[in-house]
């Protein structure tokens, strides 16, 4: 594993020095668009409104104990 990465690190630099000395010459022909991708979705209509309502709460007491040790 480590003689493959050595490999393509060696074959990296080749290609970098090849081209930093103008024997490998890389020209974009024609620019490159990134095109969006389109969606179409079908979706359901939502209305949201506001409403008064009484809800009951119940009452909850909490009764401390004494100095109980």
């Amino acid at each position: 594993m480590r003689t493959l990465l050595a490999l393509i690190g060696v074959i990296a630099l080749v290609a970098v020095a090849l081209m930093y000395f103008g024997l490998i010459n890389i020209d974009q022909t024609r620019p490159a668009m990134v095109q969006a991708p389109q969606f179409k979705a079908d979706v359901a209509r939502v209305s949201v409104g506001t409403e008064d309502k009484t809800v009951s709460v119940p009452t909850v007491n909490v009764e401390k104990p004494g100095n109980a040790q």
